[in-house]
């Protein structure tokens, strides 16, 4: 039987749960999860745990902050003037955007609070500091040479850290 293992490109079907009960994400309504083992494109916990599953296996597992999207920060919370925005900028809670950092690199921010003057962003990844729980099942593995070089990730599934977040 196959066993999954680094440089693999496997298939999985999972559903994160909160320790609530309640689910944040679910491959379950469409295709598997796809991606190739051990190249930290996914969460560490998530990626290890993956390794060593044989085709159709099943497992339940549990993935501290440490493992998952880190523990939450303060630090990555701040306060910037409304107008950094532009003039037609129209904030809402918890709206998300997309920001170029002065280093040219991309962040994900979280719009917490706001008010005439100011915009509260919260740089912390949404499930930063949270314990997640996984269901997994392995459907597949394949030679990873037969992957294609272009991917369909658009990088926005919160699971599996946005392709290498």
């Amino acid at each position: 039987m196959t066993v999954a293992k680094k440089g693999d490109w496997v298939f999985v079907h999972y559903v994160g749960k909160f320790d609530s009960g309640e689910t944040f994400d679910s491959s379950r309504s469409g295709a598997p999860l796809d991606f190739i083992l051990g190249e930290g494109d996914l969460i560490e916990g998530f990626d290890k745990n993956v390794e060593g599953m044989k085709i159709g296996e099943k497992k339940n597992i549990v993935l501290e902050p440490a493992e998952a999207y880190g523990n939450y920060d303060e630090e990555q919370v701040m306060t910037v003037e409304r107008t950094m925005f532009g003039e037609d900028f129209e904030p809402e809670a918890e709206m998300q955007l997309a920001l170029q950092m002065e280093d040219g690199q991309r962040a994900l921010a979280t719009v917490t609070s706001f008010d005439d003057k100011n915009v509260t962003l919260d740089m912390n990844h949404p499930l930063a500091g949270k314990k997640l729980h996984f269901e997994l099942e392995l459907v597949e593995v394949k030679d990873a040479s037969e992957k294609p070089a272009f991917s369909s990730c658009g990088g926005s599934c919160g699971s599996c850290g946005g392709c290498g977040d």
